[in-house]
């Protein structure tokens, strides 16, 4: 008998004004194996294309579909696939996300739309001047 399990483990780091600031594990929630699920099947659901920051410090839960206290969405700046891992990538510039950010999903729109991966972490204080970058790394085993 096969027996053959596939896992998805996700990792980002976060740079403020380019420095890492921070190395987090994150959570695949339910939707996002239910969305990895349905692309395998055809492309009916939309690639993932936006990642959020928030405020919220909500613990991360499999069955959650939205952060707890969203600040910001932006597009994706880029999206890598090499192997078995997916890289993606998104700045917040100054004036965007502004606050005690504390939280990270990613998204299949500009609003609303499919949460892939969220994480809580420890507060990033990003100010008005300050540029974010987050490098998201998505890896399939």
């Amino acid at each position: 008998m096969i027996n053959e399990d596939l896992t998805l483990k996700g990792h980002l780091s976060i740079r403020l004004n380019g420095e890492v600031v921070q190395d987090v594990p994150n959570l695949v929630v339910t939707a996002g194996k239910n969305f990895v699920a349905s692309r395998i099947k055809d492309t009916t659901d939309a690639a993932m294309s936006h990642m959020a920051i928030g405020t919220g410090t909500a613990a991360a839960a499999a069955g959650q579909t939205t952060l707890s206290a969203e600040a910001d969405r932006n597009t994706l700046t880029s999206t890598t696939v090499s192997s078995n891992t997916v890289t993606y990538v998104a700045t917040f510039g100054a004036g965007e996300g502004t606050g005690a950010i504390v939280e990270a999903g990613l998204f299949n729109a500009s609003s609303s739309g499919t949460m892939f991966c969220r994480t809580v972490f420890s507060v990033v204080n990003k100010g008005a001047s300050d540029s974010m970058t987050i490098t998201w790394v998505i890896t399939v085993s």
